[in-house]
Formats: C-alpha cells, sequence, structure tokens
C-alpha cells in the first residue's frame, strides 16, 4: 500500500491544517517577498461571502473526490511551488479541482480569472483607474492629490502573488481560449513571482508605501516601490480543453494533469454527494444508460446530475415525460442532436 503520509492536500473534502507540513520549496523556487501585518487566516464566513456567486463551485469542492493521481499531482505542485496544467474533457472536474484544494487546505476564497480571447495579463496583475484620479485631483483643488492606492486594484493573478505566509490558490480557466501572446507573456510572472506596477514605483522617496485594493474586497495589500514579490508561491490552477497547443516554454514550467472521466462508483459517488443516497438508489439505471451512452460520445457529469434530479426531484412530469427530457439531456455533447 502506498505511503500517503507525505500528501498535503489529500483529496477527501474534510477541511484541516495540512498546509503547515508543507516542506520548504527548492532553492530556486524560494521567494522572499515581506510579509505586511495584513490578516492571514480565512473565517468560512468570509470564504462564504468572498466566493459570493460560486457557492455552487464550493458545494461541488465537498463532494468532490479526485482520482490517486491526481491527488499525486497536486501535492506534487505545491512541493515544487510549480503551476499545475489541468486538461480533461468538459464536466470532468478541472476547475472544481482548484476549490477542491482551496477548501481543503483553508487558503480562502479562489482567486479566479476566466480567460477570454481578449483576456491580457496587465489586467490580471493590476488595474490603475488613472481618470478617476484625475477626476477627484480636479475637485480637490488645491487640497493636493488624492490617494493613488484608491485608485490602484490588484487583479486575481495580481492578488495571488501578494506576500503571505500561505500560499493562495488561482484558477486561470480555460487558458486555450486565449490570445496566442498571453501563454509566453505569462512565462516571466510564473517563473520571478512578481510583477512591478509603474504608476507606483515612480512616486516620490517619501511614498515608499501604498496600499491598494485588491480581488478580495475589503482586503487591502501594502505595495513598497511599486514591487509585488510573493513570498509563498501560490497553486496556479490552469485548466484547459485541449483546444490547442502550448509552447513548449509554458509547459517545461508546470507540470501536467489529465483528468479521465469519473468510472460508474465515482459518478455513484457524485451522486450521493450531491443528491444523497435515496436518489442514488432511485437512479441506477439512469447512470447506467449515461455510462453506455458515454461510451459512445462526450458527455459532462453536469449532465448526469441534472438527469437524475429530474427523475427523482418531488414534483415530477408523467414519465413518458420524464423519460423524453432525460433522454434529450444525456444527449452527447459531440451529437447534440
Amino acid at each position: 500500500m502506498p505511503d500517503s503520509r507525505w500528501l498535503v492536500y489529500r483529496g477527501t473534502g474534510r477541511p484541516h491544517d495540512g498546509i503547515e507540513t508543507l516542506p520548504p520549496p527548492p532553492p530556486w523556487r524560494a521567494f522572499d517577498g515581506e510579509v505586511a501585518a495584513e490578516p492571514e487566516s480565512w473565517a468560512e464566513a468570509d470564504v462564504r461571502r468572498l466566493n459570493k456567486g460560486r457557492q455552487a463551485a464550493i458545494d461541488r469542492a465537498r463532494v468532490y473526490r479526485p482520482s490517486p493521481d491526481v491527488v499525486e499531482m497536486v501535492n506534487a505542485a505545491l512541493y515544487l511551488r510549480r503551476p499545475l496544467l489541468v486538461t480533461g474533457k468538459p464536466g470532468t472536474g478541472k476547475s472544481t479541482l482548484a476549490f477542491s484544494v482551496a477548501y481543503e487546505l483553508k487558503l480562502g476564497p479562489v482567486l479566479y480569472w476566466p480567460i477570454g480571447s481578449h483576456s491580457k495579463l496587465t489586467d490580471a496583475l493590476y488595474r490603475y483607474d488613472a481618470i478617476g484620479r484625475l477626476q477627484e485631483a480636479g475637485l480637490r483643488g488645491a487640497d493636493g492629490p488624492p490617494d493613488i492606492g484608491r485608485f490602484v486594484r490588484l487583479g486575481p493573478l495580481g492578488t495571488a502573488l501578494v506576500p503571505a505566509e500561505r500560499p493562495r490558490v488561482l484558477l486561470v480557466d480555460e487558458l486555450d481560449k486565449s490570445d496566442i501572446d498571453l501563454p509566453n507573456d505569462l512565462l516571466n510572472v510564473f517563473e520571478e513571482g512578481e510583477f512591478d506596477i509603474p504608476e507606483l514605483s515612480r512616486l516620490p522617496d517619501d511614498q515608499p508605501e501604498v496600499r491598494v485594493m485588491t480581488e478580495d474586497p475589503g482586503r487591502l495589500a501594502t505595495i513598497s516601490r511599486g514591487r509585488v514579490r510573493c513570498r509563498a508561491f501560490p497553486l496556479v490552477v490552469i485548466t484547459s480543453n485541449g483546444e490547442r497547443e502550448f509552447p513548449p516554454a509554458l509547459l517545461r514550467r508546470c507540470l501536467r494533469v489529465n483528468i479521465q472521466p469519473p468510472d460508474t462508483e465515482k459518478l455513484a459517488e457524485i451522486v450521493a454527494g450531491h443528491l444523497g443516497e435515496d436518489a442514488l438508489a432511485e437512479s441506477r439505471d439512469l447512470l447506467a444508460r449515461f455510462v453506455e451512452r458515454r461510451d459512445h460520445g462526450d458527455l459532462a457529469t453536469d449532465q448526469l446530475l441534472n438527469a437524475v434530479y429530474l427523475a427523482v426531484s418531488g414534483v415530477r412530469p408523467d414519465l413518458a415525460t420524464r423519460e423524453r427530457l432525460v433522454d434529450r439531456i444525456i444527449q452527447p455533447l459531440d451529437n447534440p442532436g
């Protein structure tokens, strides 16, 4: 039986303080950002508040049970302080993995960066509202310029790099949808664990530190001389549906894992975890039908959950209507009919 004592993340869905046992990083991945006197702990109420709108993802994280190879690769990424590139078919739990790690290791709200064709690195690092500051300066007149920190907000990647003793979890979702240059743009930030904010680095010497807004509403970060440098490198979970190839330079800096579709036993655990044992007992035939169809086309686990809920919910349509709807719900994604 494999020795699991080295595992920091266990994939059990039960929160614990295992992150405290994480050994020091390799010398080439050690960072020395100075930790400010900011709160480090995350109460569950804070996580819920700051994850508002993503409660469904948190609920999925509680019942998510990754395979042993996925658990091992997450731990390798934590040990080596390297991004984790997660591939797999839609609906296999790539994004949920990030929420699962953050929930189990009590690392606070997941910092979420959804990628589109117009996503830019600078937007993920920080945003500076120069027009807003100029307008307020005009209103203040002789009272002097307003505090620049009120017009700088760190993005999800920038917030993930704020120096702290515990790493944050950053989800870079569907990187394969990005502009062709973005993967290469990420290389230096991932390698160096730092970036500069020119608008702050140009400030006079009597303003060495500025408190700026972050991706976490209500939480500020202190920036010294315009540079953000991490201390604990974040767990960066990059998801991809495999729609394009990434440059070798990015692949070299990441660890990679492919999430396979869950087998029948794992699907049963997922149904029971979300909808209860009674729902599972009533939907064994439906689960078998789902697995059979999945052998001949792409199906996502969400489709199964939707079909089971419809089939066993309290207010049910008649049998013929229910069967017709279920049949449509679990239609393969690559053959929508």
